[in-house]
């Protein structure tokens, strides 16, 4: 125990402190406490994954599909009549599609101390690894409790990235998973007819909630950004810093369908910004126009990337739960029909890094 600690512990008249004792007690009790759970659930979770590693090499080995089947039940059945029924039918199929799936041995371990297997199994149905990783990497990045990661995968964040990273070329400005496209709004609280200042009185409003739709690494920086150019005041709605990017981030808010001279506008913003606020060792801005309605088309034929600015849709009521999920999967697969569009015209062979746990590698 350190000085200043002796002397919490000791009063005046030498007398033993008994409360600061019990406190300090109780933060190393919750410490290892915490400690402790951590690295229960990561030996759990390798644990699940070595099994099902072992089980489907076992499996693959036989090459008979019938007989793989009863080995897994079988194999169910002893476990569940020794250690209990972590190792019922279902579960055991969990760890086989786990092993499966993530078989990368030290991504596994990577993920391991920061997901439970709670986690892993909400993670399982979705479609596609690069699916899987984006949450998991979520999950990591902000501590995600599993009502939380449920919330995130029906709001089809990943989905809404991948929109957002479709709209990037080759030439970008903007690095890949940034930004989302449509943001979703609804958690503002808005009425009909509102206006951009009651819009962005209701982002300032719930800041918290709108960085976490917003994303990791965004600090609110300052709203009604005064920019002096020559004799004439301009204003930006609001300014952000990304920690990770090391980057301002201009954000302009419009409550009508995007104009292609709100390009100009963001243009002049960003060089301001450039030339007055950005920091040595930042690297240049990048700017958010968000709009009621983007015509998506229209944002591409302006190259808007090349100039370090997205342009993205918000929506602030949500339709019933299978209409959302139609509507952003049908944004998407339009979104890649134009990416494989620009791929055939430009013989560009645009790869987009997943900075999940991975990159790509160029063959």
């Amino acid at each position: 125990m350190n000085k200043k600690k002796q002397e919490v512990v000791l009063a005046n008249d030498m007398q033993i402190d008994e409360n600061a004792i019990f406190e300090r007690v109780s933060e190393i009790i919750e410490n290892r406490k915490s400690r402790a759970t951590t690295y229960a659930n990561s030996e759990i979770t390798l644990m699940f994954w070595e099994i099902g590693r072992y089980v489907n090499s076992v499996i693959l080995d036989s090459k008979r599909a019938a007989y793989g089947k009863r080995i897994v039940a079988t194999l169910s059945q002893q476990l569940q009549d020794k250690y209990g029924s972590s190792f019922e039918l279902t579960n055991i199929r969990r760890m086989l599609r786990f092993a499966d799936e993530f078989t990368d041995y030290e991504i596994v371990a990577t993920l391991s101390p920061q997901l439970s297997w709670s986690h892993i199994v909400e993670l399982l149905p979705l479609p596609t690894i690069e699916a899987k990783l984006f949450y998991a990497k979520d999950i990591v990045n902000r501590r995600l409790g599993i009502r939380e990661l449920r919330k995130q995968i029906s709001r089809k964040a990943y989905e809404r990235q991948e929109i957002a990273n479709s709209q990037l070329s080759e030439a970008s400005s903007i690095p890949f998973n940034v930004f989302k496209d449509p943001y979703l709004l609804d958690i503002l609280d808005l009425k009909e007819n509102f206006l951009e200042a009651d819009l962005e009185k209701a982002v300032l409003a719930e800041l918290e909630k709108f960085i976490l739709e917003f994303g990791q690494g965004f600090t609110f920086v300052e709203r009604q950004k005064r920019m002096i150019i020559g004799d004439e005041d301009i204003v930006l709605d609001l300014l952000f810093y990304h920690r990770i990017l090391k980057r301002l981030v201009a954000v302009e808010l419009k409550i009508g369908v995007f104009k292609a001279a709100y390009k100009g506008q963001m243009e002049l913003y960003l060089k301001w910004l450039d030339k007055h606020e950005r920091q040595e060792g930042e690297e240049a801005p990048i700017g958010l126009i968000l709009c009621a309605t983007a015509n998506r088309e229209k944002i591409e034929l302006l190259e808007m990337d090349r100039a370090g600015i997205a342009v993205a849709e918000y929506w602030t009521h949500l339709p019933p739960k299978n209409e959302f999920e139609a509507k952003i999967k049908t944004i998407l697969l339009e979104a890649q029909e134009r990416l494989e569009r620009r791929k055939l015209l430009s013989g560009s062979k645009i790869q987009k890094q997943i900075d999940y746990f991975y990159e790509t590698k160029d063959s």
